[in-house]
Order: C-alpha cells, then structure tokens, then sequence
C-alpha cells in the first residue's frame, strides 16, 4: 500500500470514528383552558399523538390538574407539525386550545 492510500484509509476511519449526533428533540405541549372540551383533549390525544384511550385520558386530567402537560417528545419537524396540526383541529372546532413546543433540554 503507497503513502496516498494510506492517507485515504486514515481519513476514511477518522470519518468513521465521529459520532453522528443526534438531532435537538422538541417537547409539545398542551395547555389547559377552561372552553375546550376534556373529551376533544382526549380524542386529539389519540389521534394525533397516538396515545391509547387510557393514556390520552390520564394525560388530559394531568393538563387539567396541572395547567399543561407534554404530549410527545419529537425532532423540531415533527413537533412543528403536531403544533400546528392540533391547533389548527382545535380552530376548526372552535376550541381555544393551545399548544406550544419547547426544547427538550
């Protein structure tokens, strides 16, 4: 093997030897208000963010209780989406519901 080739194969592994970092991930979340409906919570709950019928009930009395709560943990598209899929949802239905995304630090 020459110098050149060799100098390939260092950078090639040097390459190898990084560590991909994983992207910045996104919590969304939900606040209570006191006009939208606990069940509209629940079934945007399950459908958006997929969680079951018990999950999505445990979390809405969570929201309820404690004012807002996190519904998923996504990368920033994602989450991104998800926000503006649930409020749009929530407009069309006329509810106030808001949802924010923060980082996940």
């Amino acid at each position: 093997m020459n110098d050149s080739e060799n100098g390939i194969l260092e950078k090639i592994k040097a390459v190898d030897d990084d560590k991909t970092d994983e992207p910045p991930m996104y919590k969304v979340v939900l606040y209570n208000d006191d006009f939208t409906p606990k069940g509209f919570v629940v079934e945007l709950l399950v459908k958006l963010f997929h969680k079951s019928l018990a999950e999505a009930t445990d979390l809405m009395w969570r929201i309820h209780r404690g004012k807002k709560g996190v519904a998923g943990i996504y990368p920033r598209e994602i989450a991104e989406s998800k926000v503006d899929t649930g409020i749009t949802l929530a407009r069309e239905n006329g509810f106030p519901l808001q949802l924010s995304m923060e980082p996940d630090t």
